[in-house]
């Protein structure tokens, strides 16, 4: 069924693009040659979504295969919920406004834990049950994957089964089981058990949690013959592996409107706070030749006048001055400008800026992540002070005058003489630019230093650690705020709420997820949109349902405790990491991965950095 979003409710709500398809290079089928349909839902408004470069991979990737139809979703702005809701209309697809219900399979993204009551709400909108265990035969099947997927269980009573790791290894496998199984007539658990000898596939209804009487898991038991770790999926040669020649150009802004050209994947660095570091291990890079292919079939086919280097730190592509080189070469005439993201204060070179930024000159970020010495060396960051006072003494001597530093509030062993030492940095690149000729100088200094709130996450050497409470983290913002004094530094800051929550479910097992539900119909949706926080009613939520929210975010772990996440293998060993947490406690740093091996266990994958 095709449905007809009447103009009316259209011209009646906020950016009405965000709900109409037809962008260009979106793909259109013929329903008479699909075998199965594909609803890729991102738990976010269109803007957010369509900025998710894994989204625009797997999309095109679906679509080249002829039998499969792939089509977006997204979580309708809360203006678009009401007339929905008001007017009987379910969720639907972009493409072919189809509603969510009538595809095969509904695939959510995980980028983040504050997205969950949007998975709620769309399933809610769809008509699809909440709850995998209320799914009947008429049903889709609820998937996903994506960074979050690696502790799955805050959702395991929600999603019908996870894909771990990278979705193009895994993703066809799973569209070709179930075409396999749609023509036997059989039921919705025997297409789950074929589906689970698939190696990176966990259904949740296949394994049962016992706890032990102070509330910690005891073990997770496979009900039937499971394997007992589920083995994340990788790409071993980029290279080899498929991206899109061509992504949708959208009608509206979007956050990231440019072309995305993945460098790599993984990270040599270590940094002890960072998930993504972990689990995306190996590290594996795309060659030069390669990417300057795609960057120029992209813009050919899209117009994009800005491309956008990825990756978890792009300064650590090996091959870099020979691809800007050839990027600045090809793009140049065409007035394309080149975006260097995750550029290291180690690493930062003016001759690779100025050559990136001939067409526009954009601001410069930096995380130092730590205001001391001592505190860089505990989370492994592999930075010093004077890295930063020359990146920025550099920039400013070139012309730039606008900088923004990131740091981390809450980190373990953090002290006051820490926090103080944020507001000291800040004060020590206002005078690398007062150190700068004025005739060099850009006019008008803007420094901008914003923190977030530490949250353990899993697959971390810090993941045993305890998150500081939301006192504590207020009285550090306020420490760190009466310590900035100059005109020319501004601080901004996140909710510690948030991130509380955020910690909350980042280490949650399954009972949060009645939580999650009970949140949902007390009205919470959009929970990282400011004014859509609604922060009592988690805390409502958490006492009907009698879960103490800081068992999971304020309590530290013992070494021997069993993790809800202790089933999903990512190839970073729990020994290696605890290990790296000793070492953390002690000020002991890990050099990275090109300089010498660690150890952690991503070799077994057989791919990138460690096979080189």
């Amino acid at each position: 069924m095709t449905l007809k979003i009447s103009d009316q409710i259209l011209q009646s709500v906020e950016k009405p693009s965000r709900y109409i398809g037809n962008e260009w290079n979106s793909v259109h089928k013929d329903l008479k040659d699909i075998k199965a349909r594909f609803a890729f839902c991102f738990p976010d408004v269109y803007e957010i979504g369509m900025s998710h470069l894994g989204m625009k991979i797997l999309y095109h990737l679906l679509n080249d295969q002829k039998d499969i139809y792939c089509e977006r979703v997204f979580a309708p702005w809360v203006d678009m919920e009401e007339k929905m809701r008001q007017n009987g209309i379910p969720l639907f697809s972009l493409e072919s406004h189809t509603p969510v219900k009538e595809f095969d399979i509904v695939g959510f993204t995980l980028q983040y834990e504050m997205s969950y009551t949007n998975i709620v709400n769309m399933l809610d909108l769809s008509g699809i049950p909440i709850r995998s265990a209320d799914r009947g035969k008429d049903h889709p099947f609820v998937c996903a994957g994506g960074p979050c997927a690696y502790n799955p269980e805050p959702l395991a009573n929600i999603i019908d089964f996870f894909m771990m790791g990278e979705g193009e290894e895994i993703i066809l496998e799973v569209m070709d089981a179930y075409m396999e199984w749609k023509d036997s007539g059989k039921d919705r658990t025997d297409f789950l058990d074929r589906i689970a000898s698939i190696e990176g596939i966990y259904v949740p209804a296949f394994y049962k949690v016992e706890y032990n009487a102070d509330g910690t898991i005891q073990r997770m038991v496979p009900q039937g013959n499971y394997p007992q770790k589920i083995k994340k999926r990788i790409i071993k040669d980029l290279n080899e592996t498929y991206f899109p020649d061509r992504i949708i150009v959208p009608f509206m802004d979007i956050v990231h409107d440019r072309i995305m050209l993945e460098l790599f994947r993984g990270c040599i660095r270590g940094c002890r706070f960072c998930q993504a570091g972990f689990i995306y291990r190996p590290v594996r890079e795309r060659t030069p030749g390669k990417l300057l292919e795609y960057a120029k079939k992209l813009q050919e086919n899209t117009g994009y006048e800005e491309i956008s280097l990825t990756s978890l730190s792009t300064s650590d592509f090996e091959s870099l001055g020979a691809l800007t080189e050839g990027l600045i070469e090809e793009m140049e005439p065409k007035k394309v400008n080149l975006s260097l993201p995750s550029l290291r204060i180690d690493s930062f070179s003016l001759d690779l800026m100025e050559k990136a930024q001939k067409v526009r000159k954009s601001g410069l970020t930096f995380a130092p992540e730590a205001g001391t010495q001592r505190l860089r060396d505990v989370i492994n960051k592999g930075v010093t002070e004077e890295d930063l006072i020359k990146s920025v003494t550099t920039a400013f001597g070139g012309g730039w005058n606008g900088v923004k530093l990131y740091f981390m509030l809450g980190l373990p062993t953090e002290t006051n003489e820490d926090i103080e030492g944020i507001a000291d940095l800040g004060n020590k690149v206002v005078s690398a630019y007062m150190s700068v000729p004025k005739e060099k100088r850009g006019k008008g200094l803007r420094v901008t230093i914003s923190t977030s709130s530490f949250v353990p996450k899993p697959f971390t050497p810090f993941q045993w650690e305890a998150q500081d409470t939301m006192e504590t983290l207020k009285e550090k913002q306020l420490l760190l705020k009466s310590k900035i004094k100059s005109k020319y530094i501004s601080y901004n800051w996140h909710d510690p709420e948030l991130s509380f929550l955020e910690s909350v479910f980042a280490r949650g097992d399954r009972r949060v997820g009645d939580v999650l539900i009970s949140a949902w119909e007390k009205g919470s949706r959009f929970d990282s949109w400011g004014d859509h926080f609604k922060f009592n009613n988690w805390m409502e939520a958490f006492r009907d349902c009698g879960i103490d929210p800081a068992f999971y975010a304020n309590r530290k772990r013992q070494e021997g405790e069993i993790f809800p996440w202790d089933h999903i293998d990512v190839g970073v060993t729990k020994k290696f990491l605890w290990k790296e947490n000793q070492k953390a406690h002690d000020g002991d740093v890990t050099s990275n991965c090109r300089l010498d091996c660690s150890g952690c266990g991503a070799a077994a994958f057989g791919g990138g950095l460690c096979h080189e």
